[in-house]
């Protein structure tokens, strides 16, 4: 299936056949892996084959899709959708922090469900399975793009006195993230489009390294003036002035607006809020859970000790002490006050209004749309 996007891409679809980039390997290789089927998604998610909130949403919906369209299924159409429903449920569990995944799963099975009662056969039900994976993968490049275009509109909105902006951002929120474009990332790319981006600065995003692995390359490959830093120098970035605004992605948002990403985001918001540098978070109204009151009830996932023990974000040499203990969590939580603002592709929403409020209608809105 041709997809609009750019050059780089995490998915690799025709129905029938998926294959996903071996991001574990960047920048040195760019292998892709044959994907076929929900067991083969759900290793590759949990393997970090495939990162990114939008992308493993993408990625397990469609090795969905490619197993019953090769599969020789002899039940009713309830049972086609019961088998998928389950399936679906086996492929949330591969990583629970990020919501894109269980919201695809959720409007996947209600789909599925529906279809089943107005259709006895099985194949009529993996259809429809199919054709809606489908179109989620065409529709997150046209979302990314319009996160793109609000997030330059209000960062340069803030920022009328300057010709050129300079832009902090973390971890991997690119076309490897995604089905293309990017959402933070694609802020950036929207911003050098227009012109106006003087630099992009990128933190290396330890332990697991994809800033420098994989945003490096993102940046290179598009040729965007970037900059790469060490996590620990983002305060001093910051406090020298050249750093304009910071937009980072997200997992998970909750209702009253605090943000769930990799771990260090909470870090650089409250260095952001203490040199008075806006922060922003950039994501797909999929990213919110307005099932989660706050960012207290986020389940964090936790990653293997082994990221920190070895280089190479577990995958080279022993690097620490044996015997030491570990914490490696994968995401932290920022609390709403420490962020300016959230961009979506409908609007950007502002921390001055009531957040809540304005986050329920939005996505009522969205879930009206249907697959």
């Amino acid at each position: 299936m041709a997809v609009e996007s750019s050059s780089l891409q995490a998915i690799l679809y025709e129905r029938g056949s998926l294959r996903l980039l071996d991001q574990r390997k960047l920048p040195l290789e760019a292998p892709y892996l044959d994907i076929h089927g929900a067991t083969d998604g759900w290793n590759a998610i949990r393997e970090m084959v495939v990162r990114g909130a939008p992308a493993i949403a993408i990625a397990a919906a469609l090795s969905l899709a490619v197993e019953v369209f090769n599969l020789d299924f002899s039940g009713t159409s309830g049972d086609a959708a019961s088998f998928l429903v389950k399936k679906l449920e086996y492929l949330v569990s591969s990583r629970p922090t990020a919501v894109n995944l269980s919201d695809a799963a959720t409007k996947l099975g209600n789909l599925v469900l529906k279809t089943a009662e107005s259709s006895t056969e099985a194949k009529t039900v993996f259809q429809a399975y199919i054709t809606a994976a489908e179109t989620m993968l065409i529709d997150d490049v046209a979302t990314n793009k319009a996160i793109g275009l609000h997030g330059a509109s209000i960062i340069r909105s803030r920022k009328e006195d300057s010709k050129f902006l300079s832009v902090l951002t973390h971890c991997n929120t690119g076309s490897l993230a995604t089905a293309g474009y990017g959402t933070a990332l694609g802020v950036i790319r929207a911003l050098h489009s227009e012109g106006i981006l003087e630099r992009a600065y990128c933190t290396e995003t330890r332990p697991y390294n994809q800033g420098s692995r994989l945003t490096a390359f993102e940046l290179v490959h598009e040729r965007i003036p970037a900059t790469l830093i060490a996590d620990s120098a983002a305060a001093a970035l910051m406090k020298s002035g050249r750093v304009d605004a910071v937009v980072v992605g997200a997992d998970r948002i909750a209702a009253n607006g605090d943000t769930a990403n990799k771990i260090g985001t909470y870090s650089l918001a409250l260095c952001a809020s203490h040199h008075h540098i806006p922060f922003y978070v950039a994501a797909p109204i999929t990213s919110i859970d307005l099932s989660l009151s706050s960012g207290e009830q986020i389940i964090i996932e936790e990653r293997s000790a082994k990221e920190l023990l070895n280089s190479e974000g577990g995958l080279g040499k022993q690097v620490a002490a044996s015997g030491i203990g570990v914490w490696n969590p994968a995401f932290d939580v920022t609390p709403a006050n420490l962020i300016s603002g959230i961009i979506t592709e409908k609007v950007s929403l502002s921390l001055s209004l009531s957040l809540s409020h304005s986050l329920s209608h939005m996505h009522t809105h969205a879930s009206k749309v249907t697959m």
